[in-house]
């Protein structure tokens, strides 16, 4: 490959047309810019599109309903003592969706295969915010979601890109990065794979509740239903994404000497909460009646 030896300012051979091609080039760059579609423009207004607030259904039963938009949580650690030399304990986290920085600088919305992640962010938004919907035919909006029905998780359409949480079992082509456990993923999909169940998270409970309307912001186990694992996050297992280190999430089943679920497999489906009263009606004592 030749190199130039001169530049234009020496006006050798074809020395206006460099001239012109360079001031063109600069023309096109503004003019992009100026649009605002530039590659780093537009991961910066994806990101800003993603990490906007949204809001939560508000319950007013106290239990969860098939369109509603959620939160999945699951709390810090408990014992909050470190296991292995500089490895912190868990802080509460997320289900958050991931997409590849190359992705995301050409793209305006999340789309095709997306990891997830434990994300320290406890404010909804796009990354976090999920959509309860049915898989059987039939069930109306706002229907109560029951114990052991089976059900889909999606993303919110528009930025979000309406993606389903996805899983299947490990394999050495497909598992989770850091410990190798079955993948979770969020996906364009409508196979079995895409199917989850909210289990009691006490299993001497788990039969006596099988059918009964799942209560909001409670302990609930998020069970896969072909594989029967879990959702579970990795306290000692963090993954680099477009938004800093956050913790590994997987589906596997953690027991304890007792056969029951590990705190890492506990998980609060979070909503809004109801406006605060205003008015005279909020100020009057407990049992009288405007």
């Amino acid at each position: 490959m030749s190199t130039r030896t001169y530049n234009p300012s020496v006006r050798v051979g074809n020395w206006n047309e460099d001239i012109c091609l360079e001031e063109d080039m600069l023309k096109d760059f503004l003019e992009t810019r100026d649009r605002g579609e530039l590659a780093i423009q537009q991961a910066s207004k994806l990101r800003e599109m993603i990490l906007k607030q949204t809001d939560l259904s508000v319950t007013i039963d106290g239990f969860l309903h098939f369109g509603d938009r959620v939160m999945l949580r699951n709390e810090a650690d408990a014992n909050q003592i470190k296991t292995q030399p500089g490895v912190e304990p868990r802080q509460a986290n997320t289900l958050a969706v991931n997409m590849s920085e190359m992705k995301m600088n050409s793209s305006v919305q999340f789309e095709g295969t997306c990891n997830i992640s434990g994300s320290r962010v406890l404010t909804p938004c796009a990354r976090n915010t999920f959509v309860i919907l049915p898989v059987e035919a039939g069930i109306a909006e706002g229907t109560p979601l029951r114990y052991g029905q089976h059900f889909c998780l999606c993303t919110l359409p528009g930025i979000a890109g309406n993606l389903k949480l996805r899983s299947d079992i490990a394999t050495f082509q497909q598992s989770a990065k850091k410990t190798r456990k079955q993948l979770v993923t969020f996906e364009e999909c409508s196979t079995y794979l895409i199917q989850w169940r909210i289990l009691h998270f006490d299993p001497q409970l788990r039969m006596e509740t099988e059918g009964l309307p799942v209560p909001a912001n409670q302990k609930i186990i998020f069970n896969h239903c072909k594989t029967n694992q879990d959702l579970c996050v990795i306290s000692d297992a963090t993954v680099r994404t477009p938004f800093g280190r956050e913790y590994e999430i997987v589906a596997y089943t953690d027991l304890d000497s007792h056969r029951a679920e590990k705190d890492v497999n506990h998980w609060i489906i979070q909503t809004g909460h109801p406006p605060e009263p205003t008015g005279p009606a909020a100020t009057l004592p407990l049992g009288v009646q405007q």
